[in-house]
């Protein structure tokens, strides 16, 4: 994407490959029609959870009428040094005149990896390894309300199975028996959602705000053993800091509750296991675990280049978790 600015164009990864392979620019954000933008790219990265991974990412944008909100398909597909393969789906599709708008979220893992117990005291000593395969599947259908609020309902799927745990290395007795350990899991039910959404683009904000409530509640007569709900408040706010700048100063609470019943373990609020995997930055995904969490976070993202190639993120996080469901 190139957005012109005080005369220095900006550049990302995408036009220096493109450029690499002789192909034109890709248009600015702001200037997406109904035209597919389609970015695709290769990546090895690292994590603590993960070890070395090999990635493959892309997304597509387009608008769906002149007016319309930016409309966004993003996957990517991964295999890890621990043996890991993930496959995240997330979608966000507008119609002509922003008054609907789908999004979903479906996800195939094959995800050996580790628990450490429940609450934010767990000890890191108390390492169980753990191996599961997983599918999710979230679908909604927004309502346009007033100005940039939206209301509406969907379906919610969890399922993991051939799950396993070896206890906890260290020999103590692992949290993850103690709550109740199951081979086979399935969380179904019903969300209601409330969005708010002012932020100039989902891609990449500099400016707005970012709200979103959801109440998930999951019924035996949808498949689940056992009834339980929960809350998730989301709430994110963009600054440009210097006001001139394209630098932005971002803040975030993100909330995750259980209110009712006995979730399965794995369906536990859990650091880096949100929508994103972006909680917890600095901690190994899955560190902390619990019925009740709040997390804060504050970043800045700035400049290092002139055109933006080249940028960096200080960033501040706290999170506290509460253990099993009272």
């Amino acid at each position: 994407t190139v957005i012109f600015n005080k005369g220095v164009p900006q550049k990302d990864m995408s036009d220096v490959i493109g450029k690499l392979f002789h192909r034109m620019p890709a248009p600015e954000i702001d200037s997406i029609t109904s035209k597919a933008q389609i970015s695709v790219v290769p990546a090895i990265g690292y994590t603590l959870v993960s070890r070395l991974a090999f990635v493959l990412s892309g997304n597509v944008a387009w608008r769906n009428g002149s007016k319309s909100r930016v409309s966004t398909v993003t996957a990517s597909a991964s295999y890890t040094q621990n043996k890991q393969f993930i496959i995240p789906i997330q979608t966000s599709i507008w119609t002509r005149d922003n008054e609907l708008n789908f999004t979903g979220d479906y996800r195939y893992y094959k995800y050996p990896q580790n628990t450490y117990g429940l609450g934010s005291s767990g000890d890191i000593a108390n390492e169980d390894p753990m191996d599961f395969s997983f599918i999710r599947f979230y679908e909604f259908a927004l309502k346009h309300i007033a100005g940039n609020w939206y209301a509406g309902a969907g379906y919610m799927m969890d399922t993991h199975w051939s799950i396993s745990d070896k206890g906890n290395r260290n020999g103590t007795p692992s949290d993850y028996q103690a709550y109740g350990a199951a081979g086979h899991t399935i969380s179904s039910g019903i969300g209601f959602n409330v969005l708010l959404g002012s932020r100039d683009n989902s891609i990449n904000p500099s400016k707005g705000w970012y709200g979103n409530l959801v109440y998930r509640d999951n019924f035996k007569t949808l498949g689940m053993s056992t009834n339980w709900s929960s809350v998730i408040v989301d709430i994110r706010k963009y600054i440009k800091f210097p006001a001139n700048s394209d630098n932005v100063l971002a803040f975030w609470n993100y909330d995750w509750l259980v209110t009712n019943g006995h979730p399965p373990y794995l369906d536990l609020p859990s650091t880096s296991w949100d929508t994103n995997s972006a909680t917890g930055r600095g901690y190994i995904q899955g560190r902390f675990r619990g019925a009740r969490m709040i997390y804060l976070e504050t970043e800045y993202r700035y400049k290092i280049t002139r055109n933006g190639l080249i940028g960096g993120v200080l960033f501040v996080n706290a999170q506290s978790l509460s253990a099993a469901p009272g």
